[in-house]
Order: structure tokens, then sequence, then C-alpha cells
């Protein structure tokens, strides 16, 4: 209690060193708990990880450290190791629109393209270039072209500007020859490297195709000419423009979306995150109970050997040990704290959005920081903290803690629905619109005041963005 009077009052108190300490273990996601441990491992003596075999059998003789436990009164809390389902990210791969002012919003997707495992854009590109047939002035012209690329492949700078910069270097040099080895560069792999801009990227793309590939000519006239018009789904324009049925725009459409926007998005070096839950949600007996993930928490325990150094010759000094002594004790104090405090958070989280997890999305239900905070006697910030970079396990998917907070939008009974509960019932009512009629914002607005929920249009339009759904023209069938 006395802790949590400090985390509740601390902005107004002098924070010690001890309580500095818990609240930057709450700000950590586990990953970069477990980044920071190994450092303090290696910089006190008095400090170690318990031993795997130690820390398994300590486990199967504790009771299981979960909400419910901590409830009944647990003085020894161990975790109960929860049964993870491996967890997959299913990511929308249609390519909704284009943009013909650049690429850089477009989705990366998954080209090979005959690259070589580890090796970037530039290398992959300068190693077709030491094969190449060309002169050596014009390998320097291209080589120049490749370090001038874009991750996605895209040249960045204008060719105008390229030449006057190699004008200092190459003597009579003529813009000429640096459009020649553009296109030198535009024919090496990946297909598409080298455009300046959406359009001439899918255009390179659609040229290198075999000849007699269907509705080629149509395609090529869309990306050349009418991209804008395409990303419109101006379906009766295009068709007057290039003379095609519906049935022809619709193949062309299609081999379009066949193509990579990003065609060096293969050699991207982008590293990969990786998410830990830190507390699985089951139900048990019919309630929903949190137990912590065990495999997130550290098991820390103070170096014995040194302990007893420190016990036996304490009169003769040793004031280096005997602090980093307390700082073992502190940090392991601090980091069951921490864990303890992210169970108490995720259970009342739970116990407040059963619905959810009963019903899915539509059944949340409106919750603030200041309604956990009040039920654990904490402090608003010290819940802004937990809920950060946190993650639940449900039977319905991993969320951040901080996803099951939202704001209420009023309704005609007098109650209150949950944003995120809006959200699933626009995105219900999207997935099960006319293709050829598809409803405006003011229409999804309509609907959800039918049932009941009082929300403007302009609301229904901000919640759609967030759902990274395209307005109703964007959504038009062709």
């Amino acid at each position: 209690m006395k802790h949590s009077l400090q985390l509740k009052l601390g902005q107004h108190l002098t924070l010690t060193p001890q309580l500095q300490q818990s609240i930057r273990l709450l700000q950590l996601s586990t990953l970069e708990l477990n980044q920071e441990l190994e450092q303090m491992l290696q910089d006190n003596p008095l400090l170690e990880r318990e031993d795997e075999d130690e820390a398994n059998h300590a486990a199967t003789e504790a009771p299981a450290h979960t909400a419910e436990a901590e409830a009944q009164g647990s003085e020894t809390p161990q975790l109960e190791r929860a049964e993870a389902e491996p967890v997959t990210t299913l990511d929308d791969s249609d390519w909704n629109d284009y943009s013909a002012g650049g690429s850089d919003e477009d989705e990366d997707g998954d080209y090979a393209q005959g690259s070589v495992p580890g090796a970037t854009l530039r290398e992959h590109l300068l190693d077709q270039l030491i094969v190449s047939p060309l002169t050596a002035r014009d390998r320097v012209l291209v080589a120049t072209l490749i370090d001038d690329l874009d991750e996605a492949g895209f040249l960045t700078q204008p060719l105008e500007d390229i030449t006057e910069s190699l004008r200092s270097e190459l003597e009579d040099l003529e813009h000429e020859e640096v459009e020649t080895a553009l296109k030198h560069l535009q024919n090496m792999d990946p297909t598409g490297v080298g455009a300046r801009n959406l359009a001439e990227c899918l255009t390179l793309q659609l040229r290198a195709l075999p000849d007699d590939t269907p509705v080629r000519a149509a395609a090529m006239r869309l990306t050349t000419h009418y991209l804008e018009l395409l990303a419109a789904r101006d379906v009766g324009k295009l068709k007057k423009m290039l003379g095609i049925d519906d049935p022809t725009l619709r193949a062309a459409r299609a081999l379009i979306l066949s193509l990579n926007p990003r065609p060096g998005s293969a050699f991207s070096a982008e590293q990969t995150h990786y998410v830990v839950p830190d507390v699985y949600v089951r139900k048990l007996k019919g309630m929903w109970i949190a137990s912590l993930n065990a495999d997130a928490m550290p098991k820390l325990r103070v170096n014995r050997v040194y302990a007893d150094i420190l016990a036996r010759h304490r009169e003769s000094g040793g004031s280096q040990l005997a602090s980093q002594l307390q700082e073992a004790r502190w940090l392991i104090k601090n980091v069951q704290q921490r864990f303890d405090t992210i169970l108490r958070v995720s259970q009342a989280i739970v116990d407040r959005q059963k619905h959810f997890f009963e019903h899915g999305e539509v059944a949340m239900r409106p919750l603030v920081l200041r309604e956990i905070a009040d039920a654990v006697d904490l402090h608003e910030s010290t819940i802004s903290r937990v809920t950060t970079q946190k993650f639940m396990m449900t039977p319905r998917g991993l969320y951040e803690l901080k996803y099951f907070f939202g704001s209420h939008v009023a309704t005609d009974s007098g109650g209150a629905c949950s944003s995120t509960a809006i959200r699933a019932l626009i995105k219900q009512l999207i997935a099960a619109e006319s293709g050829k009629k598809p409803l405006s914002d003011g229409q999804l607005a309509d609907v959800l005041g039918q049932q009941g929920i009082v929300v403007a249009r302009r609301t229904v339009a901000k919640y759609r963005e967030s759902l990274q759904i395209p307005p109703a023209n964007m959504r038009r069938v062709l």
C-alpha cells in the first residue's frame, strides 16, 4: 500500500533511486527489460540468474501465479505455464489503390525475383553491372544512378541534377549519356528498378512481359496515362478513354495489381521486431483469468557466494559490495513488483472487458485509465506505463493492453458504446456492402443511428481512416 501511494502521488514527491528504478522498469517492454538486465548482470557481481533446472523445480512445487491465486492470498506465487498457440499475423495483401505521385506509402509485397539472401539492392545491382558488356564510362554512370536509388528501388534525384554533379568528374558529359545509363539500369533485375515514379515502375514491368500477355496493352495505357483515374475508380471515364468494356478493364486492373510497386523491397534489411506476451488469458471454470507468462519473467537472485563473503568481512569494509548487494535486492524486488502490477492491471482489464473475450470487438465496452487506476489503487500515469508495450495473449489473438481502452459514444438509450465497438461495426458494414454501391460515410452514420448509436459523419470518416479503409469511391468494384 505504501508503494502504491508513492506511485499515486509520485509526481509530488522527491523520487528515491529505488522508486525511480521501479517506474523505469514499468516503462520498458519485456524485450527491453531483458536487454537492460543483461547489462546489469555484467555490472553487478551480486546479481545472477537462477539456473534453469532450479527454476523449473521451483515452478513445479509452487502454486500458479494467476490473478485467481493472488486473490486467494498465495504467499509464494509462481507462474503457471500457459500453452500458447503460435501467433500468426495476417496482412491484407490486396493492393487497394495507386498514387501517381510516388510509392512510399505502398505496402511491401513478397517479391523474391531472384534476390541473393543477405544482399542489399545496391550489391545485387552492382554484381550485375560488373558482368555487363558496358564501357568503363557507362559503368560509372550506372553506378552513380544505383547510389541514388531509395530502398524501394526508385531514382530519387532528377536526371538533370545528376548530370550536373557528374560533369565535374567526366569531361564532355552529355545529358543523353545519363539517359542511356538509366535505360541500362532499368533493364536490370529486379524489373521496375530505376523508375522515377510509380507509373513508370509499373509500365517497365508490363513492358517486360511477353507480347501475347492478355490485356497487356490496355494495362500499359492505364499505367502510362490514367493511373490517377484508376485510383479514383472512375469506371465510366476509363472505359471511354480506353475504348474498352468492363471485363477488359477488370482484367487490366488485375494484371496491374499483380505487379510489384516496390521492386527493391525484397532486398530491404528492415529489422523484424518480435513481441513477447506478458500475460495469457484463459477461461477457467466459467471465469476469464489472467496469468503471467513464465518465459517472460527473468529469474534473478542474489549471488550467495559474494553475499557470504560480504557477510564475513563486513567489519573490514566492502562498502562497494554492500552497495551492489542493496542494488541487487532492489532490482529483484522491483522486477517482481513490475510483473505483479502488470498482472493486477491485466486482470482488472479482463474483468471489465469479459464480453469482448466472449463475443469479440463489437462487445467492447468503453474504458478509461482512471477506471483501472481506481480499481487497483494506482495513479493513472502508472496505468499508462503498465499498458504501453505490454501484450496479452488471448483466444482471440495478441493485443497490447492499451487496445482495451477507448472513448465512448452516446446511444439513444442513454448508454455508451465503445469507439472500438463502433470501428468493428463499421468494418462489418463495409464487408457486407455491395461492391457496386459502397456505403458513404453519411450512409454508415445513418445505419449506426438506426442501431441506436449516435455518431456524426466526420466521426465515421475518422474511424474508417483509422481502420485504413478507403472512402466509398475507392471501394467501388470495377
